[in-house]
């Protein structure tokens, strides 16, 4: 069964942009798992930008479904993934100047040492998942790290300014799903991902989880957060 994972790191940008202490990211993952979140997912930058570390250790003791921690490939956050325990790891490119992430993480360029941190983490029994980009190679090189996921960045399809170009994109996600699942990676996905344009990347065949943030912390401003949940998980039902 497709399952739902909720990025709240925009629930602490909010946050931090008056440096203050709400709204809670806490109280926000708590009430995702209310609206039927299956998982909690969330990011801790470099710079500290929007979670702190804080944050982390707060949601590994209260989060009651499953801590998905997103992370560039550093000592630091090794270190800290290591001592937190969260229930998988999502490796991802981070740049300090970018908005949001942008692209996947170069696997193949990068084997050695990713080969490493993802022998580190899974030795302590933390699985790790691999933000990449749907290309062919990139695919081949996560399962030589011997990763147990990958997550398909989705954000090309997501912001296809063309029905056509999105159909493209779209099979591209489909042709990279079949063959990371040939390799035996289990397979997630996301970025940019709305209740307009989930379906389609809900309905690929062998899709585990896909982690989506923006578009529900968007709509939880209005409507609240169990809402704005629970009607993603009918978005990708296709009955939204």
């Amino acid at each position: 069964m497709l399952t739902l994972g909720v990025n709240i790191d925009h629930v602490a940008t909010v946050r931090q942009a008056r440096r203050t202490i709400e709204p809670d990211p806490i109280a926000a993952a708590v009430l995702a798992e209310l609206g039927g979140a299956n998982g909690i997912t969330a990011h801790l930058r470099e710079d500290r930008r929007h979670m702190q570390d804080r944050d982390i250790r707060l949601l590994r003791e209260t989060v009651r479904t499953h801590l998905n921690l997103e992370m560039a490939a550093t000592e630091e956050m090794v270190a800290i993934a290591l001592d937190v325990k969260p229930d998988y790891v999502t490796l991802v490119p981070e740049k300090r100047e970018e908005v949001t992430t942008e692209g996947g993480l170069d696997i193949a360029g990068s084997l050695e040492k990713l080969k490493n941190v993802v022998d580190r983490l899974q030795s302590a029994n933390i699985p790790v998942s691999l933000f990449i980009d749907a290309d062919e190679a990139q695919i081949k090189a996560s399962a030589d790290t011997q990763a147990k996921f990958i997550e398909l960045h989705t954000g090309k399809y997501a912001d296809a300014p063309k029905s056509e170009i999105r159909q493209k994109e779209l099979e591209s996600l489909k042709l990279g799903c079949e063959q990371a699942l040939s390799l035996g990676l289990r397979v997630n996905a996301g970025h940019g991902l709305t209740y307009i344009n989930v379906y389609p990347v809900a309905c690929l065949p062998g899709m585990e989880e896909l982690n989506i943030g923006h578009t529900i912390v968007s709509r939880a401003v209005l409507v609240g957060m169990e809402r704005a949940v629970r009607e993603m998980k009918l978005a990708m039902r296709g009955e939204f």
